[in-house]
């Protein structure tokens, strides 16, 4: 998929979801005036129907207060005694006898003709205790009642009582309708939520494959120049040795061969690259674990790369400082990596200039840095120069030979030897590449 595609495919799937978070907005927008306004109606209408419903109770308590004070007393005592005390609960202060049989029979007959028909509980409670003395509950869907007395239960003959009644099953249910008008923002919040995280995932992953793409057709047109200059320099040195007239020049045929023997090495050491990073996707790398004299193995690429040097006139700068050099790992590997980071310095650094190599110990740890005096690498770069296939750009595709792979290679191969890898750099100062390697016990 080409860059124009992906931006075109970009754009729409962010007006899409522009689109749905816009109309998301509006719907909610919508729904909440609704809620609202249903809710202003509701409110009213339940007050309404509170009110209609309490106004029936009282009405209805104090017939049942007339009646009981009719057998005793002046039903003139009547003023002020039925008191709402709560919503859902009613007091009857009428400070007299209560036969708990009669008083629910009144309940439940006077209930009924103002139709109520709602549960209730009734308790009998003792004017100089506060305590209740009989109490029961009241269904009109079973007709069925749970007596509730209390431990000491006190004659109810006497004078000093009143009563209370309690509605159980009536609540506000405002309440409850607005925390139920909630869930309508948090289901279209989740949604847009779910959207908006699936969009970012996927244009995420396109531009992570955008990329894995773009890496993988650079390399794949690197490693086509850097495998065809060998090949067709043995070829032309090939064709140049099978001259029987060659044979009278030996220091050409030397000249020839060694061209030869240099171009299929570095043919070689290419596709042991590449050999390289399919071993590490497959994790197949199998380390060994022996004493490295990690002095010995920078010797010995110091003296592998004095041509290349000599070639560019630059100069290796040794400086080998630390005390303890042994490392327990595998040589080969631990090779090549100081080769990759010496090839890099060498890649990326002027002609006629410096290269340092020096190692120091820290604590536990051997400690091996490569310093450049080249092009340096841009602060954006640096996070990135570990991924594989990454090439620094330098203007030119060919201008710096290599595949991204050996610095890739070099982070792999330290931690699997419970080791880092470390740079510092600045354009136009260099670099410095710091390897820190646990010592051997």
């Amino acid at each position: 998929m080409g860059r124009k595609a992906i931006g075109t495919l970009m754009l729409l799937a962010t007006l899409s979801v522009i689109g749905v978070v816009v109309i998301q907005l509006l719907w909610l927008r919508q729904a909440s005036q609704y809620r609202s306004e249903q809710v202003a109606l509701n409110r009213e209408r339940a007050q309404q129907l509170e009110k209609q419903f309490n106004d029936r109770v009282i009405i209805a308590l104090t017939d049942v207060t007339e009646q009981i004070l009719s057998i005793t007393k002046d039903p003139s005592d009547l003023y002020d005694a039925v008191k709402q005390e709560r919503p859902n609960y009613f007091v009857v202060t009428i400070n007299d006898t209560l036969h708990p049989y009669l008083l629910e029979s009144l309940l439940r007959k006077e209930f009924s003709r103002r139709n109520i028909q709602e549960d209730f509980e009734y308790g009998i409670y003792d004017c100089f205790t506060d305590s209740v003395v009989y109490g029961n509950y009241v269904s009109f869907d079973t007709l069925k009642t749970d007596t509730i007395r209390h431990s000491t239960l006190l004659t109810l003959d006497k004078d000093g009582h009143y009563f209370g009644v309690y509605f159980p099953q009536r609540s506000s249910s405002l309440w409850e309708e607005e925390q139920l008008g909630g869930w309508t923002w948090i289901f279209p919040a989740v949604v847009t939520l779910i959207v908006f995280s699936f969009f970012a995932y996927s244009v995420w992953v396109i531009l992570k494959q955008k990329k894995l793409s773009e890496m993988k057709n650079d390399f794949i047109g690197n490693m086509t120049h850097e495998l065809k200059t060998p090949i067709s320099t043995i070829a032309l040195s090939s064709e140049v040795l099978s001259d029987p007239g060659i044979v009278q020049e030996p220091e050409r045929l030397q000249a020839y061969a060694r061209i030869i023997r240099t171009e299929n090495e570095r043919l070689r050491n290419q596709v042991e690259r590449v050999l390289q990073l399919a071993t590490l996707d497959k994790d197949e790398l199998v380390l060994k674990h022996e004493p490295v004299d990690m002095h010995e193995v920078a010797r010995e690429v110091a003296d592998h790369f004095a041509l290349p040097l000599a070639e560019r006139r630059v100069h290796l700068e040794l400086a080998l400082e630390a005390t303890a050099t042994k490392v327990a790992g595998d040589r080969m590997h631990l090779t090549n990596v100081v080769t990759n980071l010496l090839d890099n310095a060498l890649k990326y650094g002027y002609d006629s200039s410096t290269i340092d190599l020096r190692t120091l110990s820290r604590g536990g740890e051997f400690l091996l840095m490569v310093k450049d005096h080249g092009i340096g690498i841009r602060k954006e770069d640096l996070k990135h120069i570990f991924e594989r296939f990454y090439r620094v750009h330098t203007g030119n595709v060919h201008n710096v030979k290599g595949f991204g792979l050996g610095l890739h290679y070099v982070q792999q191969i330290a931690h699997a030897h419970k080791g880092g890898i470390a740079v510092q750099s600045e354009p136009g100062q260099g670099s410095t590449f710091t390897l820190s390697l646990p010592l051997a016990h």
